[in-house]
C-alpha cells in the first residue's frame, strides 16, 4: 500500500430533491488498499459508488479520482476502471470466453492482447475448463468470477465489487474471497461494499461505517472493534415467559449490557471471569455463548439494529 490517493472525497454530497442521499463525507482511498464501504440500506453506500464511477453527478462539494475530476474527465476515469456490479448482467448466451471477448472490446483492447487476457483471466478465475461453456450453464460462484475477471479485462487501476458474494454459499464466497485476496497481492485496488462483515473483515484494509448519508466511522476492522467494543461478548437466553431477573447483579461486572428481544449481550475484556461471576451471582440462565467481539458488534452499535427496507 502506498501513500498516494487514487479517490480523494471533501465535503461530497448527493442530494435527490430535499433528500440528502449523502452528506458533506470525507475519505481518501490509497493505492494498494482494500476499501470498504459499510452501512445499511439506504446509508448513502450506492449514491457514493455511482459518483465514484462518474455514472452520477455530484451535488456539491469535491471528489478526484487519479487525480481528475469526474464533471469533466468521466470517460477517461472510467476507461481505468473495473466495475463490479451486484446483479448478474453476463450474456448469458454467450460462451465463458466470448464474455470476455465482447468486454474487451469495448475497450478497444487489440484482438491479440484480449485472447492472451482471456487465457491469463480464466486461470485466475479457475474457470479453464469452462472457457467453451455457456454463462447459463454456470453456477452462481462461476459466474461472480467470470464478472471479477471481465471487469479485470482493461487492467484497471481501481476494481470496484460492489456486495461481490450476495447470495452465494459458504464454500463459494471463500473461493471468491481468495481470489479478491489474490487480486490484492498482485497491487490492485480495490472498493468493496457489502452487508457481510465476516468478508469485510476478512478483505478491507481500512473501511468506512455509513449511516443516512454520514460517515460513523473510520479505521480498519481491528482499530474500530478495539474503538467501539470490547475484546469478548458473552450472550445469555432465558427461558422463555421468563424475565431477566438478576441482570442487575451484573452491575459494575460489565462494561456494556444490551437487552435484545431474545438474549442479553454483555460486553467485557474477559469472558472467563464473567462466566465465573454469572455463576457466582446466580443468575439463571438457559443457555449462553462466548464469543470475540466482531465487527458486526461494531456496525450494530454504530448503525443501530432497526430494519431498513
Amino acid at each position: 500500500m502506498s501513500n498516494e490517493s487514487l479517490v480523494r472525497a471533501r465535503g461530497l454530497t448527493k442530494r435527490f430533491g430535499d433528500f440528502v442521499a449523502v452528506d458533506g463525507i470525507d475519505f481518501e482511498i490509497r493505492r494498494g488498499e482494500a476499501f470498504g464501504f459499510l452501512g445499511p440500506n439506504g446509508a448513502g453506500k450506492t449514491s457514493t459508488m455511482k459518483m465514484i464511477t462518474t455514472v452520477s453527478p455530484i451535488t456539491d462539494g469535491e471528489m478526484t479520482v487519479f487525480g481528475l475530476e469526474p464533471a469533466g474527465d468521466g470517460p477517461s476515469i472510467r476507461s481505468r476502471l473495473g466495475v463490479v456490479p451486484q446483479e448478474n448482467n453476463l450474456d448469458e448466451e454467450l460462451t465463458v470466453a466470448e464474455n470476455l471477448y465482447v468486454y474487451g472490446r469495448y475497450h478497444d483492447i487489440p484482438k491479440p492482447t484480449i485472447r492472451q487476457r482471456i487465457d491469463d483471466l480464466l486461470n485466475f478465475a479457475q474457470l479453464e475448463e469452462k472457457r467453451d461453456s455457456t454463462v447459463e450453464s454456470l453456477s452462481g460462484g462461476m459466474k461472480r468470477r467470470l464478472i471479477i475477471a471481465r471487469a479485470l479485462i482493461n487492467e484497471p487501476d481501481l476494481v470496484i465489487l460492489d456486495e461481490p458474494t450476495t447470495g452465494l454459499d459458504p464454500q463459494a464466497r471463500h473461493v471468491l474471497w481468495d481470489r479478491l485476496y489474490r487480486l490484492k497481492q498482485q497491487g490492485a485496488t480495490l472498493i468493496i461494499t457489502t452487508h457481510y462483515m465476516d468478508e469485510a473483515e476478512q478483505l478491507c484494509d481500512r473501511l468506512v461505517v455509513m449511516d443516512k448519508g454520514v460517515i460513523a466511522d473510520e479505521g480498519s476492522p481491528a482499530e474500530l472493534i478495539e474503538r467501539h467494543s470490547t475484546r469478548d461478548v458473552v450472550e445469555l437466553r432465558f427461558a422463555s415467559g421468563t424475565d431477566e431477573a438478576g441482570l442487575d447483579r451484573l452491575d459494575g461486572a460489565v462494561e456494556r449490557m444490551e437487552p435484545l428481544a431474545d438474549r442479553v449481550l454483555l460486553y467485557t475484556n474477559d469472558a472467563n471471569a464473567l462466566v465465573d461471576i454469572i455463576h457466582e451471582r446466580e443468575i439463571e440462565h438457559v443457555q449462553r455463548l462466548t464469543r470475540r467481539s466482531s465487527l458486526e458488534d461494531v456496525f450494530l452499535h454504530l448503525t443501530g439494529r432497526r430494519l431498513v427496507d
